[in-house]
Formats: C-alpha cells, structure tokens, sequence
C-alpha cells in the first residue's frame, strides 16, 4: 500500500494562472492560433545592461554560494533605494534577497503565521495568498470588493474581519488582479487599522513602478514608526524589469523579523541564485540605463491597457473597471449567466482565447486578462472574444 500524501500537499491547489499558461503554450505547441491573455509575464526581454552584467558575473566565476539573505552589494544598494523613498532607519540588516517574489511573500507569511492565525486577504487577490497562508497552518479570512467600488476594501470591512486571532493583513497595490491602486489616504485608513491591531502588514509592492494615468503609489512602511515596525514590504525585478525567469524578490522588514526569514530561508533554498544577483544589482548601479528600460515597457503597457480596456467595454454584456497599475483588466461577466470557469474554458475551446477565471482570484463573476502581450494579439483576442459573447447572448 502507498503511504498516503500530506496534509499540505493534499489541501493545496495548484497555481491556476500558471495552468492557464502552460494550456496555452501547450496548444500553440499543436500549431493552434492562440491568444494568450493568461500570464502575467512582460512580452520584453530583459534589458541587456542586466543582461551583461550577469555574463560577466559568471565570466568572474561568481557560481559558488551566496551568503543566505543576498550578496552584500545587492542589499545595500537595494536598502539604499528604499531609504531614498522614505524608509527610516533601512540598512542592509533589513533586507533579505529570496528566489522569487513569490518565495519572498512565503518567507514572509512562514515567519509570522502560526497554526491557527487567521491572516485577513482583500479579494479580488493574487493566487497564491491564501495557499501560502494555509501551508503555514493559518485561516485565510477573505474580505471582498467589487468593480463598483474601485475593486478597494473599505476600513468598515478590515475592522469587521479583524478578530484576536488576526496576525496579518495582506495588502496588494497595484493589485494583481485588477490592477486597482490604492490613494495614500485609502492605505493609510486601512494600516492605521492594523497598528491598532498590532498585527503584521505584508505589503506586496511587486507593480509598484507600472502605474498610469498620473497615478503614484506609496508604501506602507512610510507612513509612521509603527507602522514600519509592522510592515513587511516585498518587491523585486521581475514585473518591472522583465526578469521573470531569474528568480529574484525582496523584504525589507525590521531587523528581528529579516533575520527570522533568512534562517527559514537558509533551510529552504540556500540563497537566491548567486550570479543572477549580479544582473539585479546593474539596475542599481546604471539607474538611468533602469528608468529608460521600465519607461519604454510603461508607454507600450499604457497603450494595450487603454485598447484593451475600450475593446472590452465596447462589447455587449461586459463591463471592465479602468486600472491604473500593474498590467492586468478584470472585466464582469455576469451578464452571461456562466462561471468564470465555464466561460474561460469555453472561450478557450471554441476561439482559442486563454484568459483566468475570476473564482480563482476569489472573486466569481470576472474574468482576469494581461496586456502584458502584443497589440496583435489583444486586436484579435477582442475579435475572438467578442465574437463568444456575441454566441451566448444570441
């Protein structure tokens, strides 16, 4: 007889916009035409000043182990960039560099979550919050909101879901999802909240340079001592600087905790991979050759949001709230009267159009699209799209 599998492994469910994906390349793979709305990937390669400063890492023989929470260089140009922006008191002792900003958000809830925690997560959320919560033995408590407010919890909601069992309240701006932003004033509300509460802030900054329409974002982790001293701030290169595939996130957090997360880190992955740092730090040292790469991503970003955004809306029983960060759409589908699971993997089948269903972001009723694709591509996955919904409304 087969032992039986874990708990964990046997409670957890599988990252459903990495399946949409790989579905995706699966069928463009057969020669099928797809269009892939799925992930939430940059279409740009990486800059090559990163690029080349990688070669040449591995060039130098920088192959070896790296120290657990980041090359020395890497975290203090990274806790020199967070102090510029008004972080307090920031040295390279806060700061852990992780595989992955998904690994940086475990590491994160790992360390702070115990079993029976609860940790509060705003839906629509990104995926992976409440698995990382539940593999930590925690309860994630969902709050939700809706296009009709912005896709934004209001202070009202988190008061009412804090419990004594809250250890954490997960904040995502610019969300994935949505690609809602949060104003100073809405996070402020919210974070005053939890320093009451004094319960811990994971606040997941992964968009934070991809924002439009004139809109600024702030972190956390500003806003008062208190705050600060709550306040898990994770980020990293992949969504800004298309590096996806190098595995790279940050934490920056006070001093106790990122010296917990680099031992659970030290058990778990080592390091993050040693000459893949040296890419990251380049963005640091050459930051006008950085501005110049993420502006030329922004300009084309706004564009596909902007024509997907119109495209959507133009087509008869849907309705998409206008984001103003990250690079994502969620548009209500309700009008259908399907899940939107049944209607993604409808869409799927019959105008090979790859999108997320919204119940996997713990929101029904939406459908999740990234632009992070071709102008091509977003013309025809409208067509197709609206030539779907013209099918079910028939």
């Amino acid at each position: 007889m087969t032992p039986a599998l874990s708990t964990w492994s046997r409670n957890i469910a599988p990252s459903p916009t990495l399946a949409v994906d790989a579905k995706a390349k699966a069928l463009k793979a057969a020669g099928k035409d797809v269009c892939g709305f799925g992930a939430g990937e940059p279409d740009f390669d990486t800059p090559q000043f990163v690029k080349d400063a990688c070669a040449k890492a591995l060039a130098e023989g920088q192959t070896k182990y790296a120290p657990t929470p980041g090359i020395p260089a890497l975290r203090k140009a990274i806790a020199e960039s967070y102090a510029a922006r008004g972080f307090a008191g920031v040295t390279e002792a806060n700061v852990v560099v992780s595989p992955g900003g998904k690994m940086s958000c475990y590491l994160a809830i790992l360390a702070t979550v115990s079993p029976g925690d609860e940790v509060v997560i705003p839906a629509p959320f990104w995926v992976s919050y409440p698995e990382m919560v539940k593999l930590a033995g925690g309860t994630p408590r969902v709050i939700a909101a809706e296009d009709t407010t912005g896709f934004k919890v209001t202070p009202d909601q988190l008061r009412a879901a804090l419990t004594p069992r809250t250890r954490m309240v997960v904040l995502n701006s610019p969300s994935n999802p949505t690609g809602a932003v949060y104003t100073r004033a809405e996070l402020e509300a919210l974070v005053r909240l939890c320093v009451e509460a004094g319960v811990w802030i994971l606040s997941d900054e992964i968009y934070e340079h991809l924002v439009y329409d004139g809109q600024t974002t702030c972190s956390p982790a500003t806003f008062s001592p208190e705050a600060a001293r709550l306040t898990i701030t994770v980020s990293g290169y992949a969504k800004t600087y298309s590096m996806t595939g190098w595995r790279l996130g940050t934490l920056v957090a006070e001093k106790s905790l990122a010296a917990a997360v680099g031992d659970l880190q030290s058990q778990i992955s080592s390091n993050a991979t040693t000459f893949a740092q040296f890419g990251a730090l380049a963005v640091h040292q050459h930051p006008d050759k950085a501005k110049a790469a993420l502006a030329e991503m922004q300009v084309a970003f706004d564009r596909r949001r902007l024509m997907l955004w119109e495209g959507l809306n133009a087509i008869p029983g849907l309705s998409c709230y206008r984001s103003q960060g990250a690079f994502y759409l969620f548009p209500n589908i309700r009008a259908f009267g399907l899940s939107s699971a049944d209607f993604a993997a409808r869409l799927l089948e019959e105008e090979l159009v790859a999108v997320v269903p919204g119940s996997a972001f713990g929101s029904e009723g939406y459908i999740r699209l990234s632009y992070a694709t071709s102008d091509e591509v977003i013309r025809k996955g409208l067509e197709r799209l609206a030539r779907f919904c013209g099918k079910l409304s028939a």
